[in-house]
């Protein structure tokens, strides 16, 4: 039985909901009583009713002040993402419950036309989100991003877009529009073209082939895109970083960033157990690699050091990547947006009928 508790869940990047490491509770889903095994976890959402639509970032390694969540929790299920841990502030497991409860700001066009419309505000960009994905799944039916694009339109304010979902081009047309003050870029992350790897890696997430879609469509409409190579796994996925790069540029990217795999909390006993069930045979090699860039450990926090590793190993990955990335010709120009076109909307539907 115990056994049976640690198969792979369908859909799912985790397969256990982890004891909360602030509550030292252990709830975990029930087995299916025909089966023995863990059922696939239907989503839940939940109305999140934060104060702050904005969440301030003073981390002298993030390079932006301010970021958006409109979702908490993300279905994407990527069994490495380092987010999972913040589900444990909501009381939740940093494992299926990250993935499965779903935290909704069903407000955040409203507050963050509210927040515009102040005299407080000064205008500066906002990443959409840092934190979890605006383009999970459900976006597609709630369209909480898409409302605070409309706003972000509306103010011309600038917004930098990180996702990994072929999903944001549905907003072309509101990106467009803020491509017309430069003030919009979009980055698609892609870990690895392996379609059977992302598959059990990153479940719910559009298929590598896909992102590179979004990249050419993206661009194709003179929007500024770029891609960030990333997690990247070494042991698993570093191999890849070359042909990511070049699959990207093809597709119309002009910005290129990396960053190594972090393990947070109880994400390195997540990832350990997927490891187990998916890769054993290479288990202990992509420890010990991580390992080797992260001082024998398997996570390291410092500032200036939790994004690209340290060491022999973490210079060779650093070498790889600027190597291509200067053969391809990315990051040739500024990617800086600027806030000279900003209006300040009004409060409420007044702002519609602005001319």
């Amino acid at each position: 039985m115990e056994q049976q508790d640690k198969n792979p869940i369908r859909g799912r990047g985790a397969s256990d909901n982890p004891a909360n490491r602030f509550e030292g509770k252990y709830v975990d889903y029930e087995l299916d009583e025909e089966t023995g095994e863990k059922p696939a976890q239907d989503t839940k959402l939940m109305a999140d009713d934060s104060k702050e639509i904005l969440s301030k970032n003073d981390s002298p390694d993030i390079p932006f002040t301010y970021g958006l969540n409109p979702y908490r929790g993300c279905e994407h299920g990527c069994i490495y993402c380092y987010a999972r841990p913040t589900h444990e502030f909501l009381g939740f497991s940093a494992g299926l419950d990250f993935e499965s409860r779903i935290m909704v700001k069903y407000d955040a066009a409203e507050k963050l036309r509210s927040r515009f419309a102040s005299q407080k505000w000064n205008p500066e960009p906002i990443t959409l989100s840092g934190v979890t994905d605006p383009y999970q799944p459900i976006e597609r039916e709630l369209e909480i991003t898409r409302s605070c694009l409309e706003v972000f339109a509306e103010a011309r304010n600038p917004v930098g877009i990180i996702t990994k979902n072929y999903l944001v081009t549905r907003d072309i047309d509101l990106l467009s529009e803020l491509s017309e003050y430069n003030a919009v870029h979009v980055t698609l992350s892609i870990t690895t073209l392996n379609r059977d790897l992302a598959r059990v890696m990153e479940p719910r997430t559009s298929q590598p082939n896909r992102r590179l879609k979004a990249i050419e469509k993206l661009a194709g409409n003179g929007i500024s895109v770029g891609v960030n190579v990333a997690p990247i796994i070494p042991g698993l996925t570093d191999h890849e970083c070359p042909q990511i790069l070049e699959q990207a540029r093809e597709a119309g990217a002009t910005h290129a960033s990396y960053t190594i795999v972090r393990l947070p909390y109880g994400v390195k006993d997540l990832f350990k157990e997927w490891l187990e069930q998916h890769f054993p045979d290479r288990k202990e090699k992509v420890l010990n690699r991580i390992r080797d860039i992260r001082s024998g450990k398997l996570n390291k926090s410092e500032f200036g050091e939790r994004f690209h590793g340290e060491g022999n190993y973490a210079s060779q990955i650093r070498n790889m990547f600027n190597i291509h990335v200067e053969k391809l010709a990315m990051n040739k120009k500024e990617r800086g947006l600027s806030t000279q076109h900003f209006r300040r909307p009004q409060k409420g539907q007044l702002g519609l009928f602005e001319m």
